[in-house]
Order: C-alpha cells, then sequence, then structure tokens
C-alpha cells in the first residue's frame, strides 16, 4: 500500500525523500525553537508567546497530516474490496457502491483531520449531527411510506386471529 503511494507521489512530479523531510522539520523547530529563547531575553513577550503557540500547535497539524494519509491509503484499499466483492457477487452497481465507498471514508477522515486541528469544532458537531438526523428522517419516511399496505395487510392478519 506504501509503495502504491509512493509511486501515485512520484507520478505528480515530487520526489519522496522521508530523510530530507524529517530533517528540515527537526531544522526548522530548532530555528523555531531558538527565536523563542531569542525573544524571550530581548524581552518580546508577544512575540515568543506566539511562537509557543505555533511550536504546540505543529504535533495538531502532523497528526491531522498522518490522518489524511492513512485515510487517503484506506478509502482507496476500501474502495477496490468493496468493488471486487460486489462484481464477484454478481451484483450490479459496483462501481457506484467503490466510489461510495471512498467518499464517505474521505470525508469522515477530513472531518476526524479538521477536528484534530480544532478548526470549527462545534461546526463540524451540528453538521454531523444535521446529516445522521436527516438520514435517519429520510429512512424513516422512506420505510413508512412505502410499507403503509405491507403494515395494513399485517394488522389486518393480525386482526383475524385476534378475533377467532
Amino acid at each position: 500500500m506504501i509503495m502504491r503511494f509512493r509511486r501515485a507521489w512520484e507520478r505528480s512530479g515530487f520526489r519522496l525523500d522521508s530523510p530530507m523531510f524529517f530533517y528540515e522539520l527537526v531544522k526548522w523547530f530548532f530555528i523555531v525553537v531558538f527565536l523563542m529563547a531569542m525573544t524571550n531575553i530581548l524581552g518580546l513577550d508577544q512575540v515568543t508567546e506566539f511562537l509557543r503557540t505555533v511550536v504546540y500547535y505543529l504535533p495538531n497539524v502532523i497528526v491531522a497530516a498522518v490522518v489524511l494519509l492513512i485515510g487517503i491509503l484506506v478509502a482507496k484499499f476500501l474502495e477496490d474490496v468493496v468493488r471486487a466483492s460486489v462484481k464477484a457477487a454478481g451484483l450490479v452497481s459496483a462501481n457506484f457502491l467503490g466510489a461510495l465507498t471512498k467518499w464517505a471514508i474521505f470525508i469522515f477522515t477530513l472531518l476526524i483531520a479538521l477536528n484534530q486541528l480544532k478548526v470549527a469544532e462545534d461546526i463540524i458537531r451540528i453538521v454531523i449531527i444535521g446529516v445522521v438526523a436527516a438520514g435517519s428522517i429520510a429512512l424513516g419516511l422512506a420505510f413508512g411510506m412505502g410499507g403503509v399496505k405491507h403494515a395494513e395487510s399485517m394488522i389486518g392478519d393480525l386482526r383475524k386471529r385476534i378475533e377467532e
């Protein structure tokens, strides 16, 4: 799975160089830490506090990036699994179900990453609750409206049994 990601990354024109990435990450971390020490010595308290919040926020960014990366890999893998399973079962719309699986995982991964970054947590929570409520209402209406005749026949059969 990682090799597939590496090939896709390199096809986009970028070279995936993990040691260089970590080198740059550590280098900039030390630069910011020394900037914090320097601004603290100079008495620039507001700049020091800003740099401190930047340093404390970096782990959230790294975790969000890892979550997005893993989510994309899992989404692609599960899309292929669902597509192959539906085709093997002889059912129709394998491409649709595979794409639906992929996009559902993409969306949830994006929501998890945004939550990790602490971006509009309340709005994201409200949107998720709204989507779940709308889906539940739609499902209830669909079964309620579509099952009226079946429910009437079941109630009629139940009445006949009770009367007998």
